[in-house]
Protein backbone atom coordinates (compact mmCIF):
# COMPACT_ATOMS: atom_id res chain seq x y z
CA UNK A 1 0.00 0.00 0.00
CA UNK A 2 1.67 3.34 -0.81
CA UNK A 3 0.50 6.75 -0.06
CA UNK A 4 1.03 9.46 -3.24
CA UNK A 5 1.07 13.59 -2.67
CA UNK A 6 -0.56 14.43 -6.14
CA UNK A 7 0.24 18.64 -6.81
CA UNK A 8 -1.82 20.29 -8.68
CA UNK A 9 -2.24 23.80 -7.53
CA UNK A 10 -4.19 25.87 -10.07
CA UNK A 11 -5.54 26.29 -12.55
CA UNK A 12 -8.98 25.38 -12.86
CA UNK A 13 -9.09 23.79 -16.30
CA UNK A 14 -5.31 22.17 -15.67
CA UNK A 15 -6.77 20.66 -12.29
CA UNK A 16 -9.98 19.33 -14.47
CA UNK A 17 -7.41 17.69 -16.84
CA UNK A 18 -5.94 16.31 -14.29
CA UNK A 19 -9.52 14.39 -13.07
CA UNK A 20 -9.57 11.70 -15.43
CA UNK A 21 -6.26 10.68 -15.06
CA UNK A 22 -6.02 10.59 -10.86
CA UNK A 23 -9.95 8.50 -10.39
CA UNK A 24 -8.36 6.16 -13.54
CA UNK A 25 -5.30 5.28 -11.51
CA UNK A 26 -7.44 5.80 -7.96
CA UNK A 27 -9.94 3.00 -8.95
CA UNK A 28 -7.36 0.81 -10.37
CA UNK A 29 -5.21 0.84 -7.28
CA UNK A 30 -8.01 0.95 -4.45
CA UNK A 31 -5.03 -0.38 -2.02
CA UNK A 32 -3.69 2.87 -2.68
CA UNK A 33 -4.43 6.17 -0.93
CA UNK A 34 -4.05 9.53 -3.39
CA UNK A 35 -3.65 13.15 -1.54
CA UNK A 36 -4.37 16.18 -4.14
CA UNK A 37 -2.98 19.03 -3.20
CA UNK A 38 -4.48 21.94 -4.87
CA UNK A 39 -6.43 25.26 -4.03
CA UNK A 40 -8.90 26.18 -1.76
CA UNK A 41 -11.40 27.04 -4.07
CA UNK A 42 -11.19 24.37 -6.18
CA UNK A 43 -12.25 21.52 -3.99
CA UNK A 44 -15.92 22.15 -5.01
CA UNK A 45 -14.51 20.09 -8.25
CA UNK A 46 -14.00 16.99 -6.20
CA UNK A 47 -17.49 16.42 -4.33
CA UNK A 48 -17.87 13.17 -6.50
CA UNK A 49 -14.53 11.05 -6.21
CA UNK A 50 -13.19 7.90 -5.60
CA UNK A 51 -12.59 7.09 -1.68
CA UNK A 52 -9.52 6.49 -1.88
CA UNK A 53 -8.99 10.37 -3.38
CA UNK A 54 -8.46 13.00 -0.53
CA UNK A 55 -8.17 16.72 -1.19
CA UNK A 56 -5.75 18.22 0.84
CA UNK A 57 -6.73 22.76 0.59
CA UNK A 58 -4.22 25.18 -0.05
CA UNK A 59 -4.71 28.31 1.28
CA UNK A 60 -3.54 32.02 -0.76
CA UNK A 61 -4.25 33.78 2.39
CA UNK A 62 -3.01 33.28 6.08
CA UNK A 63 -1.56 29.82 7.01
CA UNK A 64 0.31 29.13 3.60
CA UNK A 65 0.65 32.73 2.51
CA UNK A 66 4.71 33.93 1.59
CA UNK A 67 7.55 31.64 2.44
CA UNK A 68 6.56 31.22 5.79
CA UNK A 69 3.46 29.86 4.54
CA UNK A 70 5.30 27.35 2.27
CA UNK A 71 7.16 25.92 4.91
CA UNK A 72 4.14 25.61 6.97
CA UNK A 73 2.79 23.79 4.56
CA UNK A 74 5.63 21.58 4.06
CA UNK A 75 5.45 20.59 7.19
CA UNK A 76 1.81 20.13 7.11
CA UNK A 77 2.73 17.59 4.10
CA UNK A 78 4.83 15.92 5.98
CA UNK A 79 2.98 15.10 8.88
CA UNK A 80 0.54 12.92 6.14
CA UNK A 81 3.62 10.54 5.53
CA UNK A 82 3.50 10.22 1.74
CA UNK A 83 5.75 7.55 0.15
CA UNK A 84 5.08 8.91 -3.59
CA UNK A 85 5.12 12.70 -4.68
CA UNK A 86 3.71 13.14 -8.20
CA UNK A 87 4.07 17.03 -9.11
CA UNK A 88 1.62 17.61 -11.68
CA UNK A 89 2.40 21.23 -11.53
CA UNK A 90 6.15 22.60 -11.96
CA UNK A 91 5.99 25.93 -10.87
CA UNK A 92 7.85 27.23 -7.97
CA UNK A 93 5.89 26.34 -5.35
CA UNK A 94 6.15 22.52 -5.93
CA UNK A 95 9.51 22.60 -6.92
CA UNK A 96 10.52 23.08 -2.82
CA UNK A 97 7.96 20.77 -1.70
CA UNK A 98 8.85 17.85 -3.63
CA UNK A 99 12.56 18.66 -3.60
CA UNK A 100 12.08 18.68 0.18
CA UNK A 101 10.70 15.01 0.03
CA UNK A 102 13.32 14.02 -2.70
CA UNK A 103 15.78 15.30 0.02
CA UNK A 104 14.06 12.71 2.19
CA UNK A 105 14.54 9.59 0.03
CA UNK A 106 10.81 9.71 -1.43
CA UNK A 107 10.08 8.87 -5.28
CA UNK A 108 9.43 11.63 -7.01
CA UNK A 109 7.66 12.44 -10.64
CA UNK A 110 7.98 15.80 -12.62
CA UNK A 111 5.63 16.91 -15.23
CA UNK A 112 7.30 17.83 -18.50
CA UNK A 113 4.99 20.98 -19.74
CA UNK A 114 6.77 20.95 -23.15
CA UNK A 115 7.46 24.70 -23.10
CA UNK A 116 10.01 24.44 -26.08
CA UNK A 117 7.45 22.37 -28.22
CA UNK A 118 4.60 25.35 -27.05
CA UNK A 119 6.62 28.22 -27.91
CA UNK A 120 7.62 26.95 -31.60
CA UNK A 121 3.77 26.26 -32.05
CA UNK A 122 2.89 29.46 -31.06
CA UNK A 123 5.86 31.89 -32.60
CA UNK A 124 4.48 34.86 -35.24
CA UNK A 125 6.74 33.48 -37.55
CA UNK A 126 8.31 29.23 -39.01
CA UNK A 127 5.74 27.95 -36.65
CA UNK A 128 5.80 24.18 -35.85
CA UNK A 129 2.34 23.57 -36.55
CA UNK A 130 1.57 20.43 -35.45
CA UNK A 131 -0.57 18.73 -32.38
CA UNK A 132 1.21 18.08 -29.18
CA UNK A 133 1.41 15.98 -26.22
CA UNK A 134 -2.16 16.59 -24.37
CA UNK A 135 -2.25 18.15 -20.49
CA UNK A 136 -4.12 14.56 -20.43
CA UNK A 137 -0.86 12.66 -21.76
CA UNK A 138 1.73 14.47 -20.03
CA UNK A 139 0.05 13.94 -16.31
CA UNK A 140 -0.28 10.07 -17.90
CA UNK A 141 3.63 10.21 -18.00
CA UNK A 142 3.76 11.80 -14.37
CA UNK A 143 1.80 8.45 -12.65
CA UNK A 144 3.50 6.32 -14.90
CA UNK A 145 7.22 7.53 -13.30
CA UNK A 146 5.65 6.03 -10.59
CA UNK A 147 4.56 2.75 -11.48
CA UNK A 148 1.06 3.08 -12.50
CA UNK A 149 -0.13 1.98 -15.37
CA UNK A 150 -2.08 4.98 -16.64
CA UNK A 151 -4.92 3.68 -18.93
CA UNK A 152 -8.14 5.47 -18.85
CA UNK A 153 -10.84 4.06 -17.30
CA UNK A 154 -12.56 7.29 -16.51
CA UNK A 155 -15.99 8.71 -17.92
CA UNK A 156 -17.86 10.71 -15.66
CA UNK A 157 -17.17 11.96 -11.97
CA UNK A 158 -21.12 10.47 -11.48
CA UNK A 159 -19.07 7.26 -11.52
CA UNK A 160 -18.69 7.42 -8.03
CA UNK A 161 -21.93 9.40 -7.10
CA UNK A 162 -25.46 8.84 -7.13
CA UNK A 163 -27.03 11.96 -9.29
CA UNK A 164 -29.68 13.20 -7.22
CA UNK A 165 -31.36 15.72 -9.65
CA UNK A 166 -33.57 17.00 -6.41
CA UNK A 167 -31.01 19.14 -5.64
CA UNK A 168 -31.23 21.19 -8.52
CA UNK A 169 -34.91 20.89 -9.25
CA UNK A 170 -36.03 23.31 -7.24
CA UNK A 171 -34.17 25.84 -9.42
CA UNK A 172 -34.26 24.18 -12.46
CA UNK A 173 -37.50 23.17 -12.52
CA UNK A 174 -38.50 19.46 -14.44
CA UNK A 175 -36.31 18.34 -17.64
CA UNK A 176 -37.97 18.91 -20.14
CA UNK A 177 -37.44 19.21 -24.05
CA UNK A 178 -33.59 20.40 -24.99
CA UNK A 179 -31.09 22.03 -22.41
CA UNK A 180 -28.27 24.12 -23.81
CA UNK A 181 -25.72 25.57 -21.77
CA UNK A 182 -23.96 28.33 -22.26
CA UNK A 183 -20.36 29.23 -20.74
CA UNK A 184 -19.21 32.71 -23.03
CA UNK A 185 -16.73 33.96 -21.49
CA UNK A 186 -13.03 33.02 -19.97
CA UNK A 187 -10.22 34.48 -18.43
CA UNK A 188 -8.22 36.24 -21.45
CA UNK A 189 -9.33 39.13 -24.77
CA UNK A 190 -7.78 36.16 -27.15
CA UNK A 191 -10.73 33.40 -26.31
CA UNK A 192 -13.84 35.23 -25.65
CA UNK A 193 -16.11 35.37 -28.60
CA UNK A 194 -17.73 39.23 -28.96
CA UNK A 195 -20.72 39.26 -26.27
CA UNK A 196 -23.20 41.03 -28.92
CA UNK A 197 -22.28 37.86 -31.31
CA UNK A 198 -22.92 35.75 -28.20
CA UNK A 199 -26.19 37.25 -27.35
CA UNK A 200 -27.23 36.37 -30.97
CA UNK A 201 -26.14 32.96 -30.65
CA UNK A 202 -28.54 32.75 -27.57
CA UNK A 203 -31.52 34.98 -29.12
CA UNK A 204 -31.81 31.83 -31.77
CA UNK A 205 -31.41 29.39 -29.33
CA UNK A 206 -33.93 30.86 -27.01
CA UNK A 207 -36.53 31.28 -29.56
CA UNK A 208 -36.72 27.49 -30.18
CA UNK A 209 -39.46 25.58 -28.43
CA UNK A 210 -39.32 23.10 -25.92
CA UNK A 211 -35.66 25.01 -25.18
CA UNK A 212 -34.19 26.11 -22.12
CA UNK A 213 -30.93 28.21 -21.72
CA UNK A 214 -28.28 27.81 -18.42
CA UNK A 215 -26.15 30.36 -18.59
CA UNK A 216 -22.80 29.51 -16.43
CA UNK A 217 -19.98 32.13 -15.75
CA UNK A 218 -17.94 34.02 -12.46
CA UNK A 219 -19.22 36.45 -9.98
CA UNK A 220 -18.11 39.03 -11.90
CA UNK A 221 -19.53 38.45 -15.15
CA UNK A 222 -23.21 37.86 -13.18
CA UNK A 223 -24.37 40.88 -14.31
CA UNK A 224 -24.37 40.44 -17.78
CA UNK A 225 -25.54 37.25 -17.85
CA UNK A 226 -28.29 37.88 -15.44
CA UNK A 227 -28.95 41.04 -18.10
CA UNK A 228 -29.26 38.43 -20.84
CA UNK A 229 -31.72 35.73 -18.49
CA UNK A 230 -34.40 38.26 -18.10
CA UNK A 231 -34.14 39.82 -21.79
CA UNK A 232 -34.62 36.04 -23.45
CA UNK A 233 -37.60 33.73 -22.76
CA UNK A 234 -36.62 30.41 -21.44
CA UNK A 235 -33.15 31.49 -19.91
CA UNK A 236 -31.83 31.08 -16.75
CA UNK A 237 -29.01 32.48 -15.51
CA UNK A 238 -26.69 29.87 -12.92
CA UNK A 239 -23.59 32.63 -12.21
CA UNK A 240 -23.54 32.81 -8.68
CA UNK A 241 -26.78 31.11 -8.07
CA UNK A 242 -25.03 27.77 -7.52
CA UNK A 243 -22.29 26.17 -6.20
CA UNK A 244 -19.14 24.13 -7.51
CA UNK A 245 -20.78 20.91 -7.38
CA UNK A 246 -24.38 21.33 -7.86
CA UNK A 247 -23.19 22.65 -11.20
CA UNK A 248 -21.31 19.98 -12.13
CA UNK A 249 -24.77 18.02 -11.65
CA UNK A 250 -26.65 20.54 -13.50
CA UNK A 251 -23.88 20.17 -16.16
CA UNK A 252 -24.39 16.25 -16.30
CA UNK A 253 -28.36 17.35 -17.79
CA UNK A 254 -27.13 19.21 -19.81
CA UNK A 255 -27.72 18.16 -23.88
CA UNK A 256 -24.57 20.27 -24.87
CA UNK A 257 -22.43 23.19 -23.65
CA UNK A 258 -20.98 26.25 -25.63
CA UNK A 259 -17.92 27.00 -23.79
CA UNK A 260 -14.76 29.00 -24.99
CA UNK A 261 -11.31 27.29 -24.09
CA UNK A 262 -12.23 27.70 -20.78
CA UNK A 263 -12.23 26.29 -17.40
CA UNK A 264 -15.73 25.48 -18.09
CA UNK A 265 -15.21 23.16 -21.29
CA UNK A 266 -12.86 20.89 -18.60
CA UNK A 267 -15.69 21.01 -15.90
CA UNK A 268 -18.24 19.82 -18.51
CA UNK A 269 -16.08 17.19 -20.00
CA UNK A 270 -15.87 15.99 -16.36
CA UNK A 271 -19.76 15.13 -16.52
CA UNK A 272 -19.80 13.85 -19.90
CA UNK A 273 -21.09 16.85 -21.85
CA UNK A 274 -21.06 17.09 -25.02
CA UNK A 275 -19.18 20.54 -25.25
CA UNK A 276 -19.13 22.95 -28.15
CA UNK A 277 -15.68 24.87 -27.59
CA UNK A 278 -14.99 28.49 -29.33
CA UNK A 279 -11.05 28.66 -30.20
CA UNK A 280 -9.62 32.25 -31.33
CA UNK A 281 -5.94 32.80 -29.96
CA UNK A 282 -5.15 29.00 -28.82
CA UNK A 283 -5.52 26.06 -30.53
CA UNK A 284 -6.73 22.85 -29.64
CA UNK A 285 -3.29 21.51 -30.54
CA UNK A 286 -1.57 23.04 -27.67
CA UNK A 287 -2.72 19.68 -26.19
CA UNK A 288 -5.78 21.72 -23.61
CA UNK A 289 -8.74 20.37 -25.28
CA UNK A 290 -11.75 18.73 -23.06
CA UNK A 291 -11.19 15.41 -22.21
CA UNK A 292 -13.05 12.97 -24.33
CA UNK A 293 -14.76 15.72 -26.56
CA UNK A 294 -14.46 15.07 -30.43
CA UNK A 295 -12.40 17.18 -32.01
CA UNK A 296 -15.13 17.64 -34.56
CA UNK A 297 -16.93 20.23 -31.79
CA UNK A 298 -14.45 22.98 -31.94
CA UNK A 299 -15.70 25.73 -33.49
CA UNK A 300 -12.36 27.11 -35.23
CA UNK A 301 -11.13 29.37 -38.39
CA UNK A 302 -7.63 28.82 -39.55
CA UNK A 303 -5.42 31.88 -39.61
CA UNK A 304 -1.33 31.82 -40.23
CA UNK A 305 -1.08 33.48 -37.18
CA UNK A 306 -3.32 31.16 -35.29
CA UNK A 307 -2.45 29.96 -32.29
CA UNK A 308 -0.03 32.78 -31.26
CA UNK A 309 -0.37 32.38 -27.89
CA UNK A 310 -0.87 28.87 -25.14
CA UNK A 311 -3.35 31.00 -22.75
CA UNK A 312 -4.85 34.02 -25.08
CA UNK A 313 -2.97 36.42 -23.02
CA UNK A 314 -0.97 37.98 -25.25
CA UNK A 315 -2.64 41.15 -27.61
CA UNK A 316 -3.47 40.47 -31.06
CA UNK A 317 -0.93 42.24 -33.63
CA UNK A 318 -3.13 42.49 -36.22
CA UNK A 319 -4.88 44.47 -33.58
CA UNK A 320 -8.82 42.98 -34.82
CA UNK A 321 -8.56 39.39 -32.87
CA UNK A 322 -10.05 37.97 -36.41
CA UNK A 323 -9.33 34.83 -35.09
CA UNK A 324 -12.56 35.11 -33.06
CA UNK A 325 -13.98 38.07 -34.52
CA UNK A 326 -14.41 36.06 -37.74
CA UNK A 327 -16.12 33.71 -36.51
CA UNK A 328 -20.36 33.86 -37.27
CA UNK A 329 -23.32 33.06 -34.73
CA UNK A 330 -24.30 30.71 -37.64
CA UNK A 331 -21.41 28.54 -37.54
CA UNK A 332 -21.89 28.27 -33.52
CA UNK A 333 -25.71 27.45 -34.10
CA UNK A 334 -25.07 24.82 -36.80
CA UNK A 335 -22.14 23.08 -34.82
CA UNK A 336 -24.83 23.14 -31.43
CA UNK A 337 -27.60 21.90 -34.22
CA UNK A 338 -25.13 18.94 -34.93
CA UNK A 339 -24.40 17.86 -31.66
CA UNK A 340 -27.62 17.71 -30.85
CA UNK A 341 -28.73 15.84 -33.67
CA UNK A 342 -25.81 13.37 -32.94
CA UNK A 343 -27.35 12.08 -29.21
Amino acid sequence: MSKVLVIRLSALGDVAMLVPVLYSIATKHPEDEFILVTKSPLLGIFEYKPSNVSVFPVYSKNVHKGFKGLFHLIRELWALKPDKVADAHNVLRSIYIRTFFLLAGKKVSVIDKGKAEKTALTRRYNKKFSPLKTSIQRYCEVFSDLGYDPELTFKSIFEYADREFGIIEPFTGNKTGTWIGIAPFAKHRGKIYPPEKTEEVLKILSSRPDTKIFLFGGKEETDSLRTWSERYPSTVCIAGNMKFPSELLLMSYIDVILTMDSGNMHLASLTGTPTVSIWGATHPYAGFYGFGQSPDNAVQIELSCRPCSVYGNKPCFRKDYACINGISPQMIVEKIDFVLSSH
